[in-house]
């Protein structure tokens, strides 16, 4: 496990800061609205709800949370990554507490701005814990795993299973608060799909005159290999060549500029690809 000081200081700083708007979102819309927001956190808000109103027993979030993560950590230690796991403790362990500590406030009753906006923060978090290396625990981890392994974006997979979480919750404390959950969840998956991109694809096509030059800038911003097709311009009736890559999302708009840069003449179109088989590479977690 290699440790990058300035690096990793950086991303301990902002998964601090992840942990800190977690924490608030919980002891504000969560709570306020008596939500169960799904994985591991919704699952602790459940068994602290269940054990308060049948046995009479106030249960602290940090206990409750750490030894549900404690399986999921497992995984990662496994089959995921050391330092992505370590990332992943600290933001977990820091916002078991601070769920503990900070005081609940309210900014609105309204229960469906809450699962609406409440989503939103918590789709936020996850994607910045997730573009720092780290994740906020829970079924993010399996998703993860599935996501490696699989190499498809599992995020759905795991609303799926949240939903059934939801489902069990309603049959306990009533199903207008388990509907307005979901909600909360379809948003929260919503906006990790539109900020997190590792496991997304995108294809490119690209026309120019410079293939040997973009296919080497495709390889160094990606590690990606490209394909290059011969063809004919049919308006000049001049040879041209057509650079054919997949690449995730999130590097595409690195390789765009660099051809740009290449070549700005070049002609590029860029198509989401929504199923890929063979070999595809990924920048492995640490």
């Amino acid at each position: 496990m290699r440790i990058e000081w300035k690096k990793d200081a950086f991303r301990i700083v902002m998964i601090s800061c992840a942990a800190l708007v977690m924490a608030l979102n919980i002891n504000t819309f969560v709570h306020t609205g008596g939500l169960y927001p799904g994985g591991a956190t919704g699952l602790t808000v459940l068994i602290q709800r269940s054990a308060a109103i049948f046995l009479h027993v106030n249960l602290p979030y940090t206990v409750i949370n750490l030894l549900i993560n404690f399986i999921p950590i497992y995984i990662g230690f496994r089959f995921i990554g050391k330092k992505f796991t370590l990332f992943s403790c600290y933001f977990i362990v820091l916002t078991s507490i601070l769920t503990d500590l900070i005081p609940s406030y309210v900014i609105t009753y309204d229960v469906l701005l809450i699962s609406v906006f409440g989503g939103i923060i918590n789709g936020a978090v996850i994607s910045t814990c997730l573009m720092l290396n780290g994740t906020t625990g829970g079924t993010d981890f399996l998703a993860i795993f599935l996501s490696e392994r699989k190499g498809v974006d599992s995020w759905n997979v795991v609303l799926v299973f949240n939903t059934i979480l939801l489902l069990a919750a309603g049959w306990l404390f009533g199903w207008d608060k388990a509907l307005y959950s979901i909600i909360f969840q379809f948003t929260s998956t919503q906006v990790v799909h539109l900020l997190y991109r590792r496991y997304q694809q995108q294809t490119l096509f690209i026309v120019t005159e410079k293939a040997e030059e973009i296919c080497q800038a495709i390889s160094n911003i990606s590690m990606h290999g490209a394909t290059v097709l011969h063809g004919e311009g049919a308006y000049q009736h001049t040879d041209r060549a057509i650079v054919y890559s997949v690449v995730s999302r999130d590097e595409s708009k690195k390789i765009i500029n660099a051809v740009q840069g290449i070549d700005p003449q070049a002609f590029i179109n860029s198509i989401r690809t929504e199923q890929l088989a063979g070999r595809f590479y990924r920048t492995p977690k640490e």
